[in-house]
C-alpha cells in the first residue's frame, strides 16, 4: 500500500470505528436516540479531522519561521497542548448543543472522550499495523 493510501485508509477506518463506538455511548450517557448520538459523533469526528489539518498547517507554518526547527520535547508538548486545547474549545459547545446539556457536562464528557481516545489511538494503531503491516518508516523500508 502506498504511504498516501495507507494514511487515508487508516484515517477513515479510525474515524468510522470511533463513531460506531462513541455514538452509542454518548446516547446511553445522555439518554439520546442512537441516530442522534451517531450523527453527533460523526459531526465531532469531522470537526476533529478538520482541526487536525488546520492546526498542523498553522503549527508547521510557525515552525518553519523559527531559528531552530528541531522538534524538541517542549515543542512536542506545546504542539499537543495546542491541538488538544483547540479541540476542546471547538468540541465542547457542539457537544453541549448536540446533547442538550450544559457546557460543564459537555466539558466533563469531553475529558472522558480524551481519555478514551488516548487508549483507542494506541490500540487502533497497533491493530492496524498488525493487520496491514507497519509503515515503511517503521519497517526498515518494508511496508
Amino acid at each position: 500500500m502506498t504511504p498516501i493510501r495507507r494514511r487515508v485508509v487508516q484515517a477513515v477506518l479510525y474515524e468510522v470505528v470511533a463513531i460506531i463506538g462513541v455514538g452509542p455511548v454518548l446516547g446511553l450517557l445522555f439518554d439520546k436516540p442512537l441516530a442522534s448520538s451517531l450523527g453527533l459523533a460523526a459531526l465531532l469526528s469531522t470537526i476533529a479531522l478538520t482541526w487536525n489539518y488546520v492546526f498542523n498547517a498553522i503549527f508547521e507554518a510557525w515552525e518553519s519561521r523559527q531559528t531552530s526547527r528541531t522538534r524538541t520535547p517542549i515543542r512536542r508538548i506545546l504542539h499537543g497542548l495546542g491541538f488538544e486545547g483547540g479541540l476542546v474549545f471547538l468540541l465542547v459547545p457542539v457537544m453541549a448543543w448536540g446533547l442538550d446539556t450544559t457546557l460543564l457536562a459537555a466539558f466533563l464528557a469531553n475529558l472522558g472522550l480524551m481519555a478514551f481516545f488516548f487508549v483507542y489511538a494506541i490500540a487502533f494503531t497497533w491493530a492496524f499495523d498488525t493487520i496491514f503491516g507497519p509503515p515503511a518508516s517503521a519497517a526498515g523500508g518494508k511496508s
